[in-house]
């Protein structure tokens, strides 16, 4: 499917390239509002003048984007981002004398990025809830043979004001299951650590040029894959949910990632291990807590439940070939992600056990006193 998938985009994108035609924006289209930019270009909020529809125009500068790539989002978008949390284009693609431009489905109310609040996330149900499309989505898009890889809060747009809805959009970076892409570091935490070798690379190159030297560094190749989406996603669930991010950069100059990855070997180790405790009897269980407590997570982790650590675990593997997959998050919905919520649900639980055991209590009164009335007659 994936080498069909991106013959099949090559194909669309050829076709495509001779009905492109030149429109003037302004007779076709109300234009509203600017909605977003980026290094894209910008996309602007219109009204179709003949069909009276709202949309979103994405417009790419020319100068800086090739027809190829423009026509590859494009079609991408149009044929492929039938899931409803996926951005899709409706049709209409054009060029002026200065932008490429199509035309998609608008995100009327922002971004993911507009509504976390800085150092506390959004309330636990959305973050599930959000959680739970873009898995739906991303599994999608990979079953068709794309990989998104460029998974951030702002490529995530709310089609209501209560987040009820999202829809994973750009995709300007998707590219077929397979493909051959040279490997770039960007200091983000979004940015996998199978890449930190393309930032000893690039640290090279400019010690060289730095020193007046000439020698050519080779571009470092990697094969697009779809633990690069899973990696973004489990990097969001920690934002969403914290409001702040669990690392800068995915390397191990990083303080916070060199914690995660010493915590997350030694769970490994751990693991490793348990395999033969289990055979043993309370020796062995006594030995299994006693490495949980002396194994916890790093601080930046904390107010996190052991259930969300299980699954971020899966999806921030460091090694790209057993990382876990979008789908394994549907497996963890309904249950606390944060540590207060899980309290505040022990807390309920506790009440009402108190609330039944006192009418059970009032009942074997009840009947106690029943029966003694009884034997008085």
């Amino acid at each position: 499917m994936t080498a069909e998938a991106a013959k099949e985009l090559d194909e669309l994108c050829f076709l495509s390239a001779q009905s492109i035609t030149s429109l003037k924006v302004s007779e076709h289209f109300q234009v509203i509002k600017r909605l977003g930019e980026g290094s894209y270009g910008k996309v602007m909020l219109a009204v179709h003048k003949k069909r009276g529809t709202p949309m979103a125009l994405k417009f790419f500068p020319r100068k800086s984007t090739s027809l190829v790539s423009f026509l590859r989002e494009y079609n991408l978008s149009l044929l492929y981002c039938t899931h409803p949390s996926l951005t899709r284009a409706l049709g209409i693609f054009f060029c002026t004398p200065s932008y490429y431009v199509f035309a998609q489905q608008p995100g009327l109310y922002g971004d993911l990025y507009s509504v976390i609040v800085s150092e506390v996330g959004l309330d636990e149900d959305r973050v599930q809830s959000v959680m739970s499309q873009l898995s739906g989505a991303v599994t999608h898009l990979h079953s068709l043979g794309f990989v998104h890889r460029d998974i951030k809060p702002e490529n995530v747009f709310l089609c209501d004001r209560s987040c009820s809805w999202v829809k994973l959009g750009d995709f300007g970076l998707t590219r077929a299951i397979g493909t051959t892409v040279r490997a770039v570091w960007y200091e983000s935490p979004f940015c996998t650590p199978e890449v930190e070798a393309a930032k000893e690379a690039e640290i090279e190159m400019e010690k060289k040029q730095h020193e007046g030297l000439e020698d050519i560094v080779e571009d470092i190749w990697m094969t697009v894959e779809p633990c690069i989406d899973s990696w973004s996603l489990g990097v969001l669930i920690y934002c969403l949910l914290t409001g702040c991010f669990p690392w800068e950069e995915s390397t191990h100059d990083d303080c916070g990632y060199r914690k995660y990855r010493e915590w997350f070997d030694r769970e490994v180790e751990k693991e490793n291990g348990l395999s033969d405790l289990q055979c043993k009897e309370d020796k062995g269980y006594k030995a299994i807590e006693q490495q949980e407590r002396e194994n916890s997570p790093p601080s930046q982790f904390d107010g996190l439940t052991p259930l969300v650590m299980t699954l971020l675990k899966e999806l921030l593997h460091p090694d790209p070939k057993q990382r876990g997959s979008p789908e394994e998050i549907l497996s963890y919905l309904g249950e606390p992600w944060l540590k207060e919520t899980a309290r505040e649900e022990k807390r309920r639980a506790e009440e009402a056990e108190k609330e039944a055991r006192k009418i059970r209590e009032r009942g074997e009164l009840e009947e106690e006193l029943l029966r003694g009335g009884k034997g008085e007659r």
